[in-house]
């Protein structure tokens, strides 16, 4: 052996020791909390004030649905390390906006329901009345009509389905249990030509401007990434909530379990997925939000012992140190978050230093997966 081919080896192995402790470090407990309290410090830092509105392409107010998506993330941080000023910060946000939404009481729109998300946990903490008051009637109203067509885009599943699995709980009623059902149904199965779920592949197409005919350039289907993502945590938050015996729950483990068999086929060797699920050619890379979906709910169902840890753990794991190491800046900000939109080209280029127009949805989903995979490790 030459002395240039020892160093060569030398420097191979060292390479390797190194990658492999790097990847050991991603995935401590103590790591992955500290990855998530780095993100969500950033986020706090740069947003101290709960009430300032968010400016992009026009202002919005602070409690719509990027924001709400925040703060679901932030309970689940808060769940594992409750620290106060956490509980504050999301306290303070619901005072703000008098635990209220953007559109009133009587709106229908899913992307205004998410904080009721929130509001819910935190009456749960202190049951003060006001905290739980304007959810409670807005959802009311939803469930003594007969209209079932409000979640006309995928997303809107994550945006509203778990309140109603919240108020069914903590009510004790199953006429929450059997809105959120048909109304689940009707964007399953009706929405579009034949609903926006297509057994077929076992995964969602965004709204009904995107089932067949339409196509990805490569002519297959269009399965945008993020989307798929709200459905699949959407279905996880709301088993975790309603108990096992409740109305319909093995409609939604069975879309569970569909999906993940579908989503662990098409992962990217990264680990991530591809805003394009079917179509890597259009717009592929990295991307953060939808896969850290993915990785939440993955995790979740390891936790839960729904899905074999033997063989999702290797998976989630990849995938949470991809995140980890190649996604998270030193100061905490997320790279790799495409920005809002419905459709891989939105919110082009995806990179790992591009400021997208909202940050808070992104790092919401994260601490949702960082939260489960903490579970995970600690086990």
């Amino acid at each position: 052996m030459t002395r240039i081919t020892s160093i060569v080896i030398t420097l191979l192995l060292l390479m390797v020791s190194v990658s492999g402790l790097q990847a050991q470090k991603a995935t401590d407990p103590e790591v992955i909390l500290e990855k998530m309290q780095l993100a969500n410090n950033y986020f706090m830092e740069k947003w101290p004030d709960v009430g300032k509105t968010i400016i992009t392409n026009r202002e919005r107010p602070s409690n719509i649905w990027t924001r709400a998506v925040y703060y679901e993330g932030l309970m689940q941080l808060y769940s594992i390390d409750p620290d106060q000023r956490y509980y504050k910060y999301a306290v303070d946000w619901g005072e703000f906006h008098d635990w209220g939404f953007r559109n009133g009481n009587t709106t229908r729109n899913a992307d205004d329901q998410c904080a009721g998300q929130t509001y819910i946990e935190l009456y749960q903490i202190d049951q003060q009345p006001e905290r739980i008051a304007n959810i409670k009637e807005c959802i009311d109203n939803v469930v003594e009509g007969e209209q079932n067509d409000d979640w006309w885009w995928i997303d809107a599943i994550q945006m509203a389905m778990p309140i109603f699995a919240q108020l069914g709980v903590m009510y004790d009623d199953d006429k929450y249990f059997e809105k959120m059902y048909e109304m689940y149904m009707y964007t399953r199965n009706q929405h579009g030509d034949n609903g926006l779920w297509n057994p077929e592949d076992d995964l969602w197409w965004r709204d009904a401007n995107f089932d067949p005919p339409y196509v990805e350039p490569n002519g297959e289907d269009s399965y945008w990434s993020r989307g798929n993502g709200w459905v699949y945590m959407a279905l996880a938050r709301v088993m975790t909530i309603i108990p096992e015996d409740a109305p319909h729950y093995d409609q939604y483990l069975s879309d569970y379990k569909a999906m993940t068999k579908a989503l662990e086929k098409i992962q990217r060797v990264d680990g991530t997925w591809n805003v394009s699920l079917h179509d890597p050619s259009n717009y592929g890379g990295k991307e953060l939000s939808g896969t850290a979906m993915f990785v939440s709910g993955m995790a979740w169902g390891i936790n839960n012992g729904i899905l074999k840890e033997k063989k999702y753990r290797p998976i989630v794991e990849h995938v949470w140190n991809t995140m980890a190491i190649h996604c998270v800046h030193d100061n905490g900000f997320l790279g790799f978050v495409q920005s809002t939109g419905k459709e891989p080209k939105d919110g082009q280029p995806v990179t790992y230093t591009k400021q997208p127009d909202f940050e808070d949805y992104g790092l919401g989903a994260f601490l949702f997966a960082g939260t489960e995979m903490y579970k995970l490790m600690k086990k």
